[in-house]
């Protein structure tokens, strides 16, 4: 969503900050990718073969996948949790990382919402009204991404993410995942306050 509104309201959004490897990417590939951005190519293939099986059933069968998350609490538990465990820098433990009332809360947002069908729709939305970024086009609003390690074989080369975006500021953190927000506030936080200081 950060990066629709950095592509097509540039004249009213005066920046954007991702902190999350779910970026453009131009279509069709360039042919001169630089030996790290075809690793990085091939390292997105291949986690998706070996991680995205969520996305494909969120993208194909939403509404049958939400009938067995919404019938059945431990199922909605195990389906979020997990992807807490996975993508977050916990090396496997979730509970470094996470309180037993953060994951809790998280999971009651979706159950007594009854909304784990909305959320997981736009993956649906997003395969049936494709919008990819047309090679040598760059999303025009000014942009600051920060990297967090726990996005492992995830994380975007500096080079990758300039063909798309206005980068102007890029941040390297030491720790978190792809739950940044929950997992080092803090780091976030700061890096959104630096990069924002100067555009009021």
């Amino acid at each position: 969503m950060t990066t629709r509104l950095g592509r097509y309201h540039a004249d009213r959004v005066t920046a954007i900050h991702l902190s999350s490897v779910d970026l453009e990417w131009p279509d069709p590939l360039p042919s001169d990718l630089t030996t790290q951005e075809r690793d990085y190519v091939t390292r997105c293939e291949r986690w998706e073969r070996e991680e995205g099986g969520y996305a494909a059933i969120q993208a194909t069968r939403p509404q049958t996948l939400a009938y067995g998350l919404q019938d059945s609490p431990a199922g909605l538990a195990a389906w979020i949790v997990e992807k807490f465990r996975a993508w977050s820098d916990c090396d496997g433990d979730v509970s470094s990382r996470f309180s037993l009332d953060d994951l809790l809360t998280t999971i009651t947002i979706y159950w007594a919402t009854g909304t784990i069908n909305s959320a997981n729709r736009s993956y649906y939305e997003a395969r049936r009204n494709p919008d990819p970024l047309p090679a040598g086009e760059r999303i025009p609003a000014p942009a600051c991404i920060a990297m967090f390690p726990g996005e492992a074989e995830l994380i975007v080369p500096r080079s990758f993410a300039d063909r798309c975006y206005r980068v102007e500021h890029w941040t390297d953190m030491p720790r978190g995942g792809h739950f940044a927000a929950m997992e080092e506030p803090e780091l976030l936080a700061g890096d959104i306050r630096t990069f924002f200081r100067n555009r009021r």
